[in-house]
């Protein structure tokens, strides 16, 4: 009993030293106690020596754990840094890759030539004997050029399938033929001394099945077409590449040089772009050849270097690569070229001449600078590549990112789907997607038009400014001859975007504060400026909010000064009314559909006055009015302004008059049904609300987008909007052009465009009734007070409740007041300033207003 006792202390003593690695006081009390009264009371002593040497399991257990865990956070950030070596410029890793090519190069001569390469060069050259046999002393050589060719050229993606099929059927009709004349050996041993591997597999089926004398001019053949192949040169055009080496001349470059003599001509040599090819050579490469471009291939370096002009033998397009089972994602170049010329000069202003006798100057395009050399791919695009495919993962789609576009403000990627998923799938992950990109302007097409592929837009971190310059600079505007054509900005693809305000025939404009919405009516306006003269355009400007149009004071163009007054703002359209008419009547008269004919027919005299009258013929300009503000108009007089408007945009477009409509409120009560039935070209800028994104396009859409000249445009005719970037003008370009053109001719102005005639009263609204003198105390005692209250007419007016709160509805409906809201007080929506005004147009407005009585 007593030796069991002790045995069970001396465990308990054990397990307790083992389980804490340091000495317990309360375990060796407890086996002291259990082990009193035993005659071997000291053997638990000597069992508890050993316990301190049992700690060194766990330091070791430790120490493995430690390491291991350093080995595996090694491994994370090695993963990590190669990971982040995607985000190295392009350029750079081509260059590296230049670099390797070299240094395997020295390894190969110092294997192959010298044999001094050591073990690593020794193995190195045995392998390439046994694979390329005696042409293999020429491989250090070629691996030079390869590196010197990666690291001086820019990267062709869809030229490489045409150079790797090339170069293997070069190098097996050579070693082919190497080892046929080396005897044909059949021992592996012996292939190093011949055309190696390789040239035993092209050479020895043929020359066994054929006989060498057969096989000889196929390996011939071979090597032919390989270089045919990897020059690009169809069998075709070897005549005329032929005397081009031998410096003869070809059939068609007399025509090309012609071509090219005659546009440096006309348009003085300041276009690099035509020097290098002919228009009628450019072709945009499909879909097919681009879906080879590399995944990490940027275009930085393309855009600064002009692409070599190709040969004419290269004109019949590559065969298209295999499709492989994952593609890569591929940047999607823009289709027009010489929009944007890769080496920075300007191009000048193809502008067609006046067509009057006169000497008025358009302005000069060094007036309006360009902008830097837009980007076509950054790291920012490859993050979000990551970050999009991610999320697909995540909800285990199948989908994969196969391209993308990049713009001025936006980037689309390009989704394509697997089979059997919906798209509805990608549509519902858009808030998804938004967390990942971390932006909440995230704008899904599904599908894009004329592609089977879902868009997901995300804004550019490093948005690019688009300078109305380069806009009139593109050659969408150099191939416009029409006067009214103006820079609209840039696409999402990168294409300069123009428009023809004769076509359209008229613009509704809308945007929140701070969208772009002025910034457009400048570049609007300058457009006009430096392509046609006072002879061709004439424009009527009205700007309620005083400040905005100012800087066009003055010029030549206007044909009355700028109106801040809504009531000779609606004089005014009244005044297009009547001038639509008598523009009409003329074109009755003499049998035309279009002022376009018209005129024609008056410069070719074919349309003269009648005997006896003493009326002269003159070609009709075109008018443009531009209300900045529609909303100020609506609010004063609604009725004579709607109407005004809706009779201008149902008629005025064969008669050449046209409107463009501007807001920053586009609700239902301003832009009213009529106005947009007949207005159906819209460009909406940044909205508050999906609400007035339905109001101005029918379609949601201009809530998500970024402000700052973001737009959806929305021509006649189109189904969707495409999303751009408004040209950008500075108040310094605005100024000079404005100066230029004040320089050349100074403003003739018709009279009678913003007077009303006596003969023109209205009477008083039917609604109104003989409650007039109450509505006028009742409007200048709010307007006054600013403060609408229905219980403070009935005071000051000493009316009944049910009198009050009919003047108070009354009020409302003509833009004093807002609407009720409940006890609190109405409100005042007219200033003081403008009480003369609103009193004016309550009397009926007719006679001279109080603005024309002052002047008078």
């Amino acid at each position: 009993m007593a030796g069991r006792a002790s045995t069970g202390g001396a465990r308990g003593t054990t397990r307790a030293a083992a389980g804490s690695g340091r000495p317990s006081s309360g375990a060796s009390r407890s086996g002291a106690s259990r082990s009193r009264g035993s005659t071997s009371g000291r053997k638990p002593s000597t069992s508890r020596r050993p316990a301190p040497a049992k700690k060194s399991p766990d330091l070791i257990d430790k120490g493995i754990d430690a390491v291991g865990r350093g080995v595996v956070k090694l491994g994370k950030s090695a993963g990590k840094a190669a990971g982040r070596t995607r985000e190295i410029d392009p350029a750079h890793r081509r260059d590296g890759l230049g670099v390797g090519f070299i240094v395997l190069a020295v390894i190969a001569a110092a294997g192959i030539w010298w044999g001094a390469g050591g073990p690593v060069g020794r193995g190195f050259s045995a392998a390439v004997g046994a694979v390329f046999g005696t042409p293999g002393v020429l491989l250090p050589l070629l691996l030079v050029v390869v590196g010197i060719v990666l690291m001086t050229t820019e990267a062709h993606p869809e030229s490489r399938p045409r150079v790797a099929v090339g170069t293997l059927l070069m190098v097996l009709g050579v070693l082919g033929l190497v080892h046929l004349f080396s005897g044909s050996p059949t021992e592996p041993g012996l292939w190093s001394g011949a055309g190696g591997g390789l040239g035993y597999l092209a050479g020895t089926p043929l020359a066994s099945g054929l006989s060498p004398f057969v096989a000889v001019p196929v390996l011939v053949l071979l090597t032919g077409y390989g270089f045919l192949v990897l020059t690009g040169t169809p069998v075709r055009e070897l005549p005329n590449r032929t005397r081009r080496l031998l410096g003869k001349p070809v059939a068609g470059d007399e025509d090309i040089d012609e071509e090219s003599d005659e546009r440096h001509d006309d348009e003085a040599a300041a276009d690099p772009v035509d020097e290098e090819a002919p228009p009628a050579r450019l072709r945009r490469p499909s879909r097919r050849r681009q879906s080879a471009a590399d995944a990490y291939a940027y275009a930085d370096d393309e855009a600064d270097t002009p692409a070599p002009m190709p040969e004419p033998a290269a004109e019949e397009p590559p065969p298209p690569p295999p499709r492989a089972p994952r593609k890569p994602v591929r940047v999607i170049e823009p289709v027009s070229e010489p929009d944007n010329p890769p080496t920075g000069e300007q191009m000048s202003l193809a502008i067609r001449e006046p067509l009057g006798e006169t000497e008025y100057k358009l302005p000069p395009p060094d007036m309006l600078p360009g902008g830097p050399v837009p980007k076509t791919r950054s790291s920012a695009n490859d993050a979000m590549i990551e970050a999009i495919t991610g999320v697909l993962e995540q909800f285990n789609i199948d989908a994969q990112v196969t391209g993308f576009t990049r713009g001025p403000t936006v980037t689309r990627y390009e989704i394509e789907l697997g089979p059997a998923v919906k798209v509805e799938k990608i549509t519902q992950l858009t808030r998804n997607i938004a967390y990942a990109v971390a932006t909440d302007n995230v704008r899904l097409l599904a599908p894009i038009p004329g592609k089977s592929a879902v868009g997901i837009e995300v804004p550019n971190t490093d948005r690019e400014m688009v300078r109305l310059g380069d806009v009139l600079r593109s050659a969408n505007a150099r191939n416009e001859q029409h006067p009214m054509v103006i820079g609209l900005g840039k696409d999402i693809e990168g294409h300069f975007l123009c428009a023809n305000l004769a076509k359209m025939p008229h613009l509704l404009v809308a945007g929140s504060t701070g969208s772009g919405k002025s910034s457009f009516v400048n570049s609007m306006l300058v457009s006009l400026l430096s392509r046609a003269t006072p002879e061709e355009v004439r424009m009527i400007l009205i700007d309620p909010k005083m400040v905005e149009l100012t800087p066009y004071e003055g010029i030549p163009h206007l044909i009355t000064p700028i109106i801040t007054q809504p009531k000779k703002a609606a004089s005014a359209l009244t005044w297009l009314v009547e001038e639509m008419e008598q523009r009409y009547q003329d074109m009755q008269a003499n049998k035309v559909r279009h002022v376009d004919d018209f005129n024609r027919k008056v410069r070719s005299g074919e349309i003269t006055a009648p005997l006896g009258s003493e009326r002269v013929y003159r070609p009709y300009p075109y008018i443009l009015c531009i209300v900045d503000e529609l909303a100020d108009l609506m609010m004063t007089a609604p009725r004579d302004v709607e109407d005004a408007v809706v009779r201008i945009t149902q008629k005025a477009r064969a008669a050449g008059i046209h409107l463009v409509l501007a807001t920053q409120r586009p609700s239902v009560d301003v832009v009213t049904g009529l106005i947009k039935t007949n207005v159906p070209s819209r460009l909406a800028f940044a909205t508050s609300s999906l609400t007035d994104s339905r109001v101005i396009l029918d379609q949601p859409g201009a809530e998500k987008l970024i402000g700052m000249g973001d737009g959806l445009y929305l021509p006649m005719g189109a189904g969707k909007p495409v999303r751009m970037q408004g040209a950008y003008v500075s108040d310094e370009e605005i100024s000079d052009v404005v100066q230029f053109s004040k320089d050349q001719a100074e403003p003739t102005y018709l009279e009678g465009v913003t007077a009303q005639k006596a003969s023109e009263k209205k009477e008083v609204d039917a609604d109104i009734g003989d409650d007039l003198d109450l509505l006028v105390q009742a409007t200048e005692l709010i307007v006054t007070s600013q403060f609408g209250s229905t219980s403070m007419l009935q005071r000051k007016l000493r009316v009944g409740f049910a009198k009050a709160g009919r003047l108070m509805d009354l009020l409302e409906t003509r833009g004093v007041v807002g609407p009720s809201e409940g006890s609190k007080a109405r409100d005042v929506l007219i200033k003081p300033d403008e009480l003369e005004n609103v009193i004016w147009l309550m009397r009926g407005g007719g006679g001279p207003g109080p603005e024309d009585e002052f002047e008078e």
